[in-house]
């Protein structure tokens, strides 16, 4: 059976009727040929998942009731910020999709000096809500009520003068100065998890980085793409720290 799940950005209470979105009742109708009577689950990032039931479906437009809504209780106990370098291609996309599976809760692309991607300010604001997306259809799949926040891009430096280290971990991957990750005590606040492009970060980048407090860490002697070092350290840390 395929995944009747769907996001609204809607308020959703016991008895509403709620207009699913656009690509939600395209993917409804067109794809999974739902009809009239037909059960759903609608969530909104409230941590709730809400019971509904398709009372109404016109070419455009489909509209749900809410019978009921139940607290989901599936995520992590760790508070990760992947701190992502913006890469190419289609690796952005997965590195998002696969962090949401993962259980980060923010999602901060940064430019670094070898992204190979750079986007001014028009394209850098379609990508955000290209990559939000990409995180809302990874919550659709996985199961969570609460929708990471993908902020908008901006440098590291931009980032780190915004973003005092008091009450965070921070952890670079980088095998200078490295320890490993279990050698780190189980963080209480929030983990900021910082990650390269295709070409790592800089020397000046990652001095900058230490310089904000940034523990260097090394997952094991071989060297990681891009989207395999981010989804391995935060599954390290799900297996050591969360709920793997």
């Amino acid at each position: 059976m395929a995944n009747l799940r769907f996001y609204t950005p809607s308020t959703l209470a016991l008895g509403a009727l709620v207009q699913l979105s656009e690509s939600a009742a395209a993917h409804a109708t067109r794809a999974l040929r739902l009809n009239v009577g037909d059960d759903v689950v609608l969530f909104n990032g409230d941590s709730f998942n809400y019971s509904c039931t398709l009372t109404d479906i016109k070419k455009n437009s489909v509209t749900a009731i809410v019978n009921s809504a139940t607290e989901v209780h599936n995520e992590s106990p760790l508070n990760i910020t992947l701190v992502q370098a913006i890469s190419s291609g289609d690796r952005m996309d997965f590195t998002i999709q696969k962090a949401v599976e993962l259980g980060v809760k923010n999602i901060q692309p940064i430019s670094s000096k070898r992204s190979v991607v750079k986007l001014s300010a028009e394209r850098a604001e379609k990508r955000t809500e290209h990559w939000q997306n990409i995180a809302i259809s990874a919550c659709e799949q996985s199961g969570r009520a609460y929708v990471p926040n993908v902020l908008a891009p901006t440098s590291l430096e931009q980032w780190l003068s915004k973003n005092p280290s008091a009450n965070s971990t921070r952890i670079l991957l980088n095998p200078i100065g490295a320890i490993r990750l279990t050698e780190i005590p189980k963080p209480t606040d929030e983990i900021q998890l910082l990650i390269g492009a295709e070409g790592g970060l800089s020397q000046e980048e990652i001095d900058l980085a230490t310089s904000h407090h940034f523990q260097s860490i090394v997952l094991g002697p071989r060297i990681l793409r891009t989207e395999t070092a981010a989804l391995t350290a935060i599954a390290a840390m799900q297996l050591a720290w969360g709920d793997f």
